[in-house]
């Protein structure tokens, strides 16, 4: 079964010459770190040099058989560790492989994500592998991936993902106390209901967990049956809001995606 990204590529080139490994992904990895220094600066070009040749020392020590003989196994919990492994080297400033590099540079600058941006290009290396390994293997090595791709997700974001609840209604107030009596948490008012304005319902934001989606959204309703709720996924939250103004800035940082309106 075939890695993907520059790690995949060394494999079969390992494969077709009969060199070590770790020759391969150091060398290949070169231009991939240089791009990532001249980018992200020395500290991330840093971490990537030494994940990289702690990589490839340890493919020199590779133990010759695995825990298990059943590619489906191999392919799911190899993917898990692979996943968890890179996600937690990019949660914290570093590559182990220069694919990943490409991806980082993705995720800043489009709306593709870093697990999305280095399952696209593991796809490509992948159906590479099936011309030198075989399509079985390319295929299972394709679950792999997918496996990867949300143990990835959940390294990089966080298992306790938060919930962004906007609520638009003409009780805006009223839903905003029984809230706060609810879960205990501040609600950041961004308009007033006023039965005078052209447009006289409110607005306001809460972010909750997610346990408490279901409670909150029933609240609402019991509040304002017409209210209009849109809850998005907060990957990032920090800080938190204060009490005691109307108009409050919000100082969280949240990278939202819309999951749901109601």
């Amino acid at each position: 079964m075939i890695d993907g990204g520059v790690t995949g590529l060394s494999i079969i080139a390992a494969k077709l010459t009969g060199a070590p490994l770790g020759i391969f992904l150091i060398l290949l990895n070169i231009p991939f770190v240089w791009l990532g220094y001249k980018k992200f600066g020395k500290a991330f070009a840093g971490y990537s040099v030494l994940g990289i040749m702690m990589l490839a020392l340890l493919t020199f020590i590779h133990v010759p058989h695995g825990f298990t003989d059943v590619p489906i196994l191999a392919a799911v919990f190899g993917g898990i560790v692979v996943g968890v492994g890179v996600g937690i080297v990019v949660r914290y400033g570093g590559i182990i492989d220069g694919a990943d590099t490409i991806a980082v540079l993705i995720d800043r600058t489009t709306v593709f994500s870093i697990s999305e941006a280095i399952l696209a290009i593991n796809g490509v290396i992948i159906a590479l592998a099936g011309f030198v390994f075989g399509w079985e293997q390319a295929l299972y090595s394709l679950i792999a991936y997918f496996v990867v791709h949300k143990a990835l997700d959940v390294t990089v974001e966080g298992l306790d993902e938060s919930r962004c609840v906007w609520v638009v209604s003409m009780h805006v107030r009223a839903v905003g106390k029984v809230i706060n009596e609810l879960i205990k948490e501040p609600v950041t008012y961004f308009k007033e209901s006023n039965p005078g304005d052209l447009e006289p319902h409110g607005m306001m934001l809460i972010v909750i967990t997610r346990l408490e989606e279901q409670k909150v959204k029933s609240a609402i309703r019991a509040i304002d049956p017409q209210a209009y709720i849109v809850m998005t996924s907060a990957h990032e939250v920090i800080g938190k809001v204060s009490e005691g103004s109307l108009y409050r800035d919000v100082p969280v940082a949240v990278a939202a995606r819309v999951d749901g309106v109601d």
